[in-house]
């Protein structure tokens, strides 16, 4: 087997080129094999003498693809480092995006071949490049082979860096609605990452603002599984979903209003109203999964956050038997519940049969809330402006007084 001693780029391009033919070729024969062999290896000397890198990429990553059952992952990545280095030959930006697609092109026909590998050289061919929408374009073809590729916990990682990714990246509405998309799908896959999915879901869905009905209708079917997935979720109390143009669209939708109805349900009203909608509508939900029981516990809760929002501070044991339908032996135990979903701060006086609310967690933050917000700190504003007065006040009396006692003193 052929053995790669690079001693310059240019060296090494040709040592892949040959290392690559010759065991592409293998089968044929050395009187067929050695001719095809010469030939690939002048046609790449005769790019390298004229600075046709695309050309020169194109020709390694055809005969490296056909390798890449035959040889160790190890010699996979140092045959596909020297390729990807190609694109730092180069200063002019078209011909770096094109190298890119070749190569991408190539290292995603077949993910479920050592899709690892292919991943990582991904990623290395994204840290070779600095053009922003070249590196978006890396990573977006990183995730899809993750993804097809049944290797995603290797790219998972990097998620909680993509507020930083998008500054750099600085990339339009159409290409963060794709971003958005594809990760939403790839975390949806892994159960114990529901909430992250739905995040980035929602996301997709805010970037639609305004736009026209044809735009919107875009955007439909991924609005109805975001409610789904709402409705759906044992954790997930609170989202802005209701108010978004891309979800706020299926009001009026002559299939899906009804489910729209069940997201208003869910996001301001109460038990009683579930309950009243499911009987109207019980088969639906079951052809959507979702199951009764678990919509009336997650509802129970969320009718629990709602009494906690009246301002009053106070909620009487009987109240939240009646709203929760529940017996009178069952209302801490919600209480308790609703503590640990981390929907209320509050103490339980057994004594007056009353929850005494200190804090609770909004289903939606809209317009009102972000007015109760600036309400409360204006207040605040105010409050502490009156103690800095005061102090100040008494600092002055204060002063004053020690001045009359020295005279006096004299």
């Amino acid at each position: 087997m052929a053995t790669l001693v690079p001693t310059s780029e240019e060296d090494a391009a040709l040592s892949v080129v040959r290392f690559a033919s010759e065991l592409a070729w293998a089968d044929a024969g050395p009187e067929v094999a050695e001719p095809q062999v010469n030939r690939l290896c002048m046609e790449a000397e005769e790019f390298i003498a004229m600075g046709k890198w695309l050309e020169l990429a194109s020709l390694m990553i055809t005969s490296a693809e056909l390798i890449f059952s035959k040889v160790t992952e190890k010699d996979v990545e140092s045959i596909f480092t020297v390729i990807c280095n190609l694109v730092t030959k180069t200063e002019n930006p078209d011909e770096v995006m094109e190298i890119i697609k070749v190569i991408s092109a190539k290292l995603i026909q077949q993910p479920n071949e050592k899709p690892a590998v292919r991943l990582k050289i991904l990623i290395n061919l994204y840290n070779l490049v600095e053009t922003p929408y070249c590196r978006f374009y890396i990573y977006m073809k990183a995730l899809n082979l993750a993804a097809e590729g049944k290797v995603t916990e290797y790219i998972i990682p990097s998620l909680k860096n993509i507020d930083n990714f998008l500054k750099d990246w600085k990339i339009g509405i159409s290409e963060q609605r794709e971003l958005f998309l594809t990760i939403s799908k790839i975390l949806k896959e892994n159960k114990s990452m529901a909430k992250d999915s739905f995040k980035f879901l929602t996301n997709y869905l805010a970037t639609f603002n305004g736009e026209d009905a044809h735009e919107l209708s875009e955007a439909k079917e991924e609005a109805v599984h975001a409610i789904i997935d709402f409705v759906k979720s044992p954790d997930i109390f609170q989202c802005d979903l209701l108010d978004m143009p891309a979800v706020l669209q299926l009001e009026k939708d002559a299939k899906y209003a009804v489910l729209y109805q069940l997201l208003k349900i869910f996001l301001t009203q109460r038990l009683d109203a579930y309950l009243e909608y499911h009987t109207a509508n019980s088969a639906l939900e079951k052809n959507y999964g979702l199951v009764h029981e678990e919509c009336v516990a997650k509802m129970r809760l969320m009718s629990l956050v709602d009494l906690s929002s009246d301002g009053s501070g106070q909620i009487p044991y009987e109240l939240i038997r009646e709203t929760l339908k529940i017996n009178d032996d069952e209302v801490e135990l919600w209480v308790v519940k609703a503590i640990t979903a981390k929907l209320i701060d509050c103490k339980m006086d057994q004594m007056n049969q009353v929850v005494v609310v200190s804090h609770h967690t909004d289903r939606m933050f809209g317009q009102h809330q972000w007015q109760a917000l600036r309400t409360k700190l204006v207040t605040w504003r105010d409050n502490i402006s009156n103690v800095i007065n005061t102090i100040q006040a008494n600092k002055v009396t204060e002063d004053g007084s020690q001045a009359v006692q020295g005279l006096v003193v004299r």
